[in-house]
């Protein structure tokens, strides 16, 4: 009993973020009802396996740790971009190959970390966030086009959702605090729905049970820019949970070895694989169930295992899934600032340390923010060049990261003037 307990929180404490992944990337590709239901009851499901392929370690795949697995924020608007560029099979398609990519490089991804420092990783994370504020306040406001956009109703419960959010932040401690913006979310639909601004039909409609059926969305369709972005998301998710790897080993007392990391790498691209088939998402570590485990101080992997399996069974049942969608679009929408807004604080702490070590690392997040924002703001500012090179600046999440990565082996990697006569006196 004590086990399913402490797996129940763990699933608590990561849902949020795992429903409104689908929730937001659903609605701004326009999907119905009940393509969002299943998108949402896939992606749960799928966050479990996940969480089972990282936690069942054997000879090939799997770190071993109790580690829990989610849809990665940092993919929501790449998707929405391809999505809207090239259509929802271009958006799978370019999963399945950034997981098969993943599989391919997690023998020695190890080695290709240095060329993704904080200084990378964080200036990516923080264009990535950046990028889907607009989205978050378009959604504050009631969408994008709607008729009642900026309607007293929208900001009331858009604004009411996020101060609630806040206050539950700022006063309270723990498990609390950890889903303040799942309880936000419940609360805020709670409010619509006094107010009649609820509607409950695509919970009637829904199926109590399903099963997850390949390519629901039609078979994938490959474009390289889309694949290109997906794989860089993949990339920065893989730094990302490496850090969660060594806190948990730390945790643990467990010494991680070269072919743990490997092992870890190599489920994240299976997990990412199987989404792209089941047309789900990209997966990587939840940092916010780490904090659960150290809070709570059970570190075993089968109270992770129990909330994996709990994930899986409820992504068998649409009726569930189908409550997510109710929520009103200003309510998730002031959600949606807290979220987003923690992505750029998350980038930015990322940064923090090298901004202050170096003013080459103050030109790389300069120049690379402002590359990824102004492609994001005018897009069509290369549509004059050739189709080969607006594969890297068509879209300003990658021609944001080309740009890190580039100005980070110019500052960091390569050796300095004063470098290279130190040498060559030493070979003297």
């Amino acid at each position: 009993m004590k086990t399913a307990t402490l797996g129940i929180q763990h699933v608590l404490a990561m849902y949020a973020g795992a429903i409104l992944v689908p929730l937001i990337v659903g609605e701004s590709l326009g999907l119905t009802s009940e393509e969002l239901t299943y998108l949402v009851a896939i992606d749960i499901l799928m966050c479990g396996v996940a969480t089972l392929l990282q936690v069942v370690s054997n000879r090939f795949f799997g770190i071993g740790l109790p580690v829990v697995l989610g849809c990665t924020f940092t993919a929501v608007a790449p998707m929405i971009a391809i999505g809207g560029q090239y259509g929802v099979s271009a958006i799978y398609g370019a999963i399945i190959v950034s997981g098969l990519i993943v599989i391919l490089i997690s023998g020695f991804f190890g080695k290709l970390v240095r060329f993704f420092p904080p200084i990378v990783t964080g200036t990516v994370v923080t264009i990535i966030g950046v990028t889907l504020i607009p989205v978050a306040i378009n959604n504050l406001g009631g969408g994008q086009g709607e008729s009642d956009f900026g309607s007293i109703a929208n900001i009331s419960l858009g604004f009411g959702t996020l101060i609630f959010i806040i206050l539950l932040y700022r006063f309270t401690k723990g498990f609390i605090r950890s889903i303040s913006i799942l309880i936000g979310l419940i609360v805020g639909t709670a409010a619509a729905a006094v107010l009649g601004r609820v509607d409950f039909s695509a919970v009637l409609e829904a199926s109590y049970v399903h099963l997850p059926e390949p390519f629901y969305f039609g078979m994938p369709t490959f474009e390289w820019s889309a694949i290109l972005t997906m794989t860089l998301v993949a990339i920065v998710s893989l730094v990302e949970s490496t850090g969660v790897y060594f806190a948990l080993g730390d945790m643990t007392e467990k010494e991680l070895s070269e072919k743990d990391l490997s092992k870890g790498y190599r489920a994240e691209g299976i997990a990412i694989f199987i989404g792209g088939v089941f047309n789900a998402f990209q997966y990587t570590t939840f940092s916010q169930n780490v904090g659960l485990l150290q809070m709570t101080g059970i570190k075993t992997k089968k109270v992770i295992f129990v909330a994996g399996g709990m994930l899986v069974a409820l992504g068998f049942i649409p009726k569930i899934a189908a409550f997510t969608t109710i929520i009103p679009t200003s309510v998730l929408g002031g959600a949606m600032i807290a979220m987003f807004g923690m992505v750029i604080s998350q980038g930015i702490k990322m940064l923090s340390k090298d901004i202050a070590s170096s003013t080459g690392n103050s030109m790389i997040v300069a120049c690379s923010v402002g590359m990824g924002l102004g492609v994001t703001v005018v897009p069509e500012l290369f549509a004059k060049l050739p189709d080969s090179i607006q594969i890297l600046t068509g879209n300003g999440i990658v021609a944001g990261s080309v740009t890190a990565i580039v100005l980070n082996i110019i500052f960091n990697m390569l050796p300095t003037k004063n470098t290279v006569t130190i040498l060559q006196e030493k070979e003297a």
